[in-house]
């Protein structure tokens, strides 16, 4: 690997103009003349596309103007002391050490980490101090070659380091030191989502506060430690792009800006962590904690079949938008056109216009264009959950690949069984092919060409000639033995998907359930239509089921839980199943099986008396879609009955075994 910086690329103490864009211009002509980069505008051109997003001048007299680009054929670092400094955007005035970090467009991780290492390294007083003393571009080269070194490179474990490793630094830590999570990141991934971590974990030091930041940067990230997170007071967002699995931290008060306050203010930043902490109205992030999150593990160090859970998880989270703005807008056209305007919404929408209705008039007009855009979001549903399934394995070079072969799976009948088998196809190739070594001058074509056509050509190509027919007869059996369901086997189906709606609460069972149903929604296919009718229904008891039992019973909850019960009937109506868990958190072992039991009763009586829903959510407020709708109210108040019977007497008994030990304890 050849040096990050040469002598060639160093400018001391001379005057390069008197804008930022003049330096950085200047610094970019010095980059392609050492054969580093090949287009001295398109370098130029990427560079201030990053300065628009975010001024780069730092405390202290420091410009880091910075980029991926096509044009770099190799990571370089150019650097100019400059006489007289610069304005590059800090609040404290002009920059006299300016770095130009130019990475490739698909620069290698060896290569990042070097120059994620030199942004740590401005950081450090003692190191700018030593920039600003050299007496030759040789020795400034050996200055920024010893910071990148690795045997140089700072150690914040819980910044970068192995999850085993920052897991053991916060195990070491004293079990009453206070700490604090934070995340940081920036667009290009480079140098301020570093920095900004360093800057935070120092304040920390000085606060007397052990800070455990998760850099999602260009180099590997490695999540923070489920345990680390849960036990954390509050959580640092330093953020300029959005934060990746952000409900990892749902419940937590939050402190959020952009990365460059934690470079420029990371002691105020600290300090309003910890004034959030002890806040009981500060803001805090939305969602509530996952199962998954709960657990102690350690994320980065996670068995497979948990990753694959978490790599099915997230295509399917991703997946769920299009089948909530697809069948809602299919459910909106019926309601105005009527159930038969699947035959014949395409011809109304294709002949007809606002100018010239067909003979039903406006509403089913209006009903054959919401149908018809309900059904073309659908469309998007397989290729959705496999492109989000192939990113999940290979982050953003494995979407288009996914999307591929899930229209391909579509294409051939494979259906969702085909999009989850392509994607995960397409995105363990993508990463495959994204870990081969390539000459400096194909790096910047590996992600918008290589990855993509190598990954596509694989899966897409396996879906077409080998998978595609085996996956589409598994795909036809399935629906078959679905429409053969009836009378004890539905029953049964309905109280198997009744227990998984209940057991999480919005966890991995739950989402599995809720996947399954809206996989194979079809209007054209009724088992289908009754399956998802069961799985809504069922999971709305669990919120029902304890609002009606704190209405009842309200003694045996706290005042805590009572309030809780007033929001849980429209959640519940609303089919948002997570409203139980505040319940299921306190009093898991008497909660949990309690729900389990309303929603299997209420999944059974749907299934039972032939409920069919054609909308995959909103709960009671979709009641135009739903065929039997008295059937279906019937159910869902029985069910709540069930679990709320089934919670009281649970509760009840506890407190008599309660109540019973607490004298002997009081003799003893």
């Amino acid at each position: 690997m050849s040096q990050i910086i040469q002598a060639d690329l160093v400018v001391l103490d001379e005057n390069l103009g008197t804008t930022s864009h003049d330096v950085i211009r200047q610094l970019a002509t010095r980059v392609v003349a050492a054969g580093r980069a090949t287009d001295v505008d398109g370098l130029y051109g990427d560079a201030l596309a990053r300065e628009g997003q975010a001024a780069t001048g730092l405390p202290g007299g420091i410009g880091i103007p910075h980029c991926r680009s096509e044009s770099v054929s190799e990571p370089t670092l150019a650097f100019a002391r400059l006489k007289p400094g610069v304005d590059f955007g800090a609040p404290d005035g002009p920059a006299d050490i300016v770095f130009l970090i130019a990475a490739p467009a698909g620069g290698d991780a060896d290569h990042l980490t070097l120059l994620t290492a030199l942004a740590r390294s401005l950081v450090k007083p003692e190191f700018t101090a030593a920039l600003r003393a050299a007496d030759s571009p040789d020795e400034l080269v050996s200055l920024v070659q010893a910071a990148v070194a690795p045997a140089e490179q700072p150690t914040t474990p819980a910044a970068d380091a192995p999850a085993d490793t920052a897991a053991a630094a916060a195990d070491e830590a004293p079990a009453a030191e206070r700490h604090l999570v934070a995340v940081t990141a920036c667009p290009t991934g480079i140098a301020h989502t570093y920095m900004a971590a360093d800057s935070l974990v120092a304040a920390g030091e000085r606060a007397g506060v052990k800070v455990h930041v998760e850099t999602q940067g260009s180099g590997a990230s490695t999540p923070l430690p489920a345990d680390v997170i849960a036990s954390a007071e509050a959580v640092i967002f330093a953020t300029d792009v959005g934060v990746k699995d952000r409900g990892r931290f749902a419940g937590k008060p939050v402190v959020a800006s952009g990365v460059k306050r934690a470079i420029n203010e990371p002691d105020a930043m600290v300090a309003d962590a910890l004034e959030a902490a002890s806040d009981p109205d500060a803001p805090k992030v939305e969602g509530a904690a996952s199962a998954e999150s709960r657990k102690d593990m350690r994320s980065g160090n996670v068995s497979w079949a948990v990753r694959l859970r978490q790599i099915l998880l997230t295509g399917v989270s991703y997946m769920i938008p299009f089948v909530a703005a697809g069948g809602l807008l299919i459910a909106l056209g019926f309601l105005l056109g009527g159930y038969r305007i699947n035959a014949s919404a395409a011809d109304i929408v294709a002949k007809n216009s606002l100018a010239d209705l067909p003979a039903g008039g406006l509403d089913q007009y209006l009903g054959a264009v919401l149908f018809s855009l309900g059904a073309l979001a659908f469309g998007f549903l397989v290729p959705a959950l496999a492109g989000y399934i192939a990113f999940a394995i290979a982050d953003r070079p494995g979407i288009a690949p996914g999307f591929t072969v899930g229209v391909v799976a579509t294409t051939v009948g494979a259906g969702f069984i085909g999009g989850i088998v392509g994607g995960l196809l397409a995105g363990f190739a993508a990463l495959w092919i994204s870990r081969l070594k390539v000459p400096a001058w194909g790096r910047g074509l590996m992600p918008v060409v290589v990855i993509p056509l190598g990954a596509s050509l694989f899966a897409g190509g396996l879906m077409f000639l080998v998978l595609g027919r085996p996956l589409a007869a598994i795909t036809s059996g399935l629906e078959s033995w679905l429409n053969g369901l009836s009378g004890s086997s539905a029953i049964v189906l309905g109280i198997v998907l009744g227990l998984m709606m209940a057991f999480d609460m919005g966890g991995p069972v739950n989402k599995a359930a809720y996947a399954f149903a809206t996989a194979g929604l079809s209007v054209d296919n009724p088992a289908s239509l009754k399956v998802m009718a069961a799985v809504m229904a069922a999971g709305m008891v669990p919120p029902l089921a304890l609002a009606l039992a704190t209405a009842v019973r309200p003694k045996l909850f706290s005042p805590a839980e009572r309030e809780n019960g007033k929001a849980a009937w429209l959640l519940g109506a609303s089919f948002i199943s997570e409203g139980a868990i505040p319940f299921a958190a306190a009093d898991p072992l008497r909660v949990i099986p309690s729900i389990m039991i309303g929603s299997a009763a209420t999944g059974a009586l749907v299934m039972a008396g032939g409920v069919t829903l054609s909308a995959p959510h909103g709960g009671i407020f979709v009641f135009f879609a739903i065929g039997h709708v008295a059937v279906f109210v019937l159910a869902l108040v029985a069910g709540a009955a069930v679990g709320a019977v089934a919670v009281s007497i649970a509760k009840q008994l506890g407190r008599k075994s309660s109540t019973t030990t607490t004298p002997a304890a009081v003799a003893a």
